[in-house]
């Protein structure tokens, strides 16, 4: 009995003022809020602190299924946390790691620079940078680099959508959009000019010209890799217009783009449905699971 009141002082605690915590920053409370409550069977950290680069923040984090041998070949997924470029770290987001390694992907979680050290296209090419490191060495840790996929939330998410859209992205940083097989984005921002004065998005991609080049929506094209969009419909932080609007302009040019509305959640609702005590919200764990295994799955070469 004691300890059932103990678990449950605990879930109002961690998770009564969740979605509160979240726009504040508070990746770290739910975080611990999984691992206390949630199942950590079945996922490792394998690496902590990795560099991909020279920077402070060109660090990464590796998650894999446990039991994972570097002989394996399992599916490769880069989470892009979000957090409008002003906030956010790698051991907070050890959530998403877990909930993705425990579905059989190998997860990559890098940071990047963040306002103020950061503007566009900061984060832009740092995000690359983690993507073609991971591609190069992913191997080592039993992932498949022919299998890579990406994924993000919010901030996140519109780095994952323009490093697919916009070639000139990875190429930079010595890697192909070739390598991506499919992008999934979580309330992501894809069409948001003009920005509010002042605001998160006008800061973050600062005095750029032309400002179409900062936004997803101008880089459709058939050859993209296939997109999930997932966005809850009581989204007031970025409108479920931006997914509605990338998914129209991808169908237009013959791309592929899946659009997936959440009735009634909200911006932070769709990411706190990936830890095990608020699954409840939605299904979006399994449902990206599900767009992901599709994309990522093995190409079975032509017959001679």
């Amino acid at each position: 009995m004691v300890k059932f009141l103990v678990v449950a002082i605990l879930v109002v605690l961690l998770f009564g003022g969740a979605a509160r915590m979240i726009a504040a920053g508070g990746a770290k409370s739910l975080n611990l809020g999984d691992r206390l409550l949630g199942d950590a069977h079945g996922a490792t950290l394998q690496v902590a602190g990795e560099p991909y680069g020279a920077g402070p923040r060109n660090k990464l984090n590796i998650w894999v299924p446990t039991g994972t041998k570097k002989t394996d070949s399992l599916p490769v997924l880069v989470w892009l946390y979000g957090g409008g470029w002003y906030s956010g770290q790698r051991d907070d987001y050890g959530f998403a790691g877990r909930a993705f390694a425990q579905q059989g992907f190998v997860v990559v979680i890098p940071d990047y620079r963040l306002v103020p050290e950061g503007h566009w296209p900061d984060f832009l090419q740092d995000s690359a940078a983690a993507v073609a490191w991971t591609q190069k060495h992913i191997g080592d840790y039993g992932g498949d680099p022919g299998r890579m996929a990406l994924a993000g939330h919010s901030a996140g998410a519109y780095n994952s959508l323009m490093l697919a859209l916009d070639p000139q992205w990875l190429k930079a940083a010595g890697s192909d959009v070739s390598a991506i097989r499919g992008v999934v984005s979580l309330a992501g921002p894809t069409d948001f000019y003009p920005f509010e004065k002042g605001g998160r998005a006008d800061v973050a991609m600062g005095d750029i010209r032309p400002v179409e080049q900062t936004q997803p929506i101008h880089f459709v094209r058939a050859d993209a890799p296939p997109l999930w969009l997932g966005h809850g419909t009581a989204d007031t932080v970025v409108r479920v217009r931006n997914s509605q609007r990338l998914a129209a302009a991808m169908h237009k040019v013959g791309g592929s783009a899946t659009l997936r509305e959440y009735d009634g959640l909200s911006h932070n609702d769709l990411v706190m449905a990936l830890t095990r005590p608020l699954a409840y919200k939605g299904p979006i764990l399994p449902e990206v699971t599900d767009f992901l295994r599709g994309a990522t799955a093995r190409r079975v070469p032509p017959a001679p």
